[in-house]
């Protein structure tokens, strides 16, 4: 199946400014997760959607597709739907969205998630193991999986309402592979309260009755980068980028 891998990165981040501009081993944060995403070799091709030319600039040399554009978009996920639906990445049977802001996303988060949607499921993205601090952290995306791999729920807290039962909870990986037509319903949709209120933009297709499949690593997952703290914690990692 031809796979298109999308990675947006808004550089006006209101919690990190210039977040993709951010260095990391004296590497913007997008050229880190950009080159980690191309090592996979997971898709047939790689696109990094933004609305900065200082970001695609930070990535050309490296052989990914850049798509610059002035259109203010909500999420990631709107960004990725845009590229999508251009002419020249029609063709893509699966579309992958890997968050600009995750330079340690595993290989079996991303390969996990086309996975689920190579074996039928609309929606697949990745979970991982997660501790008592995870589940009291705010910044640190929970999904509840129910005993077929699909979400339940996905909440900031540690226990979303309403109450899920005995689901598995999980650290959220920022991966998320679609059908295209699904990736299309999700965009056209109205957001929904508890979206907004979570800020969590993936429950707005949970709470139209689309499902999510969720593949679930045997490890954790170190987070994505939200705020300075994040960056200055990933600065102290130097060494995975050697």
């Amino acid at each position: 199946m031809r796979i298109l891998c999308v990675i947006p990165a808004r550089i006006g981040s209101s919690r990190l400014p210039h977040k993709p501009l951010q260095t990391i081993s004296e590497q913007p944060l997008i050229r880190l997760v950009t080159q980690r995403v191309l090592d996979f070799e997971v898709a047939d091709r790689v696109v990094v959607a933004t609305d900065d030319e200082r970001v695609a600039d930070a990535v050309r040399d490296l052989g990914a597709a850049t798509v610059v554009g002035t259109e203010r978009y909500a999420s990631g996920t709107e960004r990725t739907a845009a590229v999508a639906g251009m002419p020249r990445f029609a063709d893509a049977e699966i579309v992958v969205n890997v968050q600009g802001d995750e330079p340690f996303i595993p290989a079996e988060a991303v390969s996990g998630a086309i996975g689920a949607v190579e074996s039928g499921a609309e929606v697949g993205t990745a979970g991982a193991p997660v501790d008592a601090r995870g589940l009291a952290d705010r910044n640190m995306v929970k999904v509840f999986v129910g005993p077929d791999g699909r979400a339940l729920a996905f909440s900031r807290g540690p226990r979303p309402a309403p109450d899920v039962g005995e689901a598995v909870v999980l650290h959220h990986v920022g991966v998320y592979a679609y059908r295209p037509e699904a990736l299309r319903r999700w965009v056209s949709s109205e957001p929904v309260p508890a979206e907004i209120e979570e800020e969590l933009e993936q429950l707005r297709p949970l709470s139209r009755g689309e499902s999510i499949v969720v593949h679930e690593l045997d490890e954790a997952a170190p987070s994505g980068i939200d705020t300075q703290e994040d960056l200055e914690r990933a600065r102290s990692l130097t060494s995975v980028f050697h």
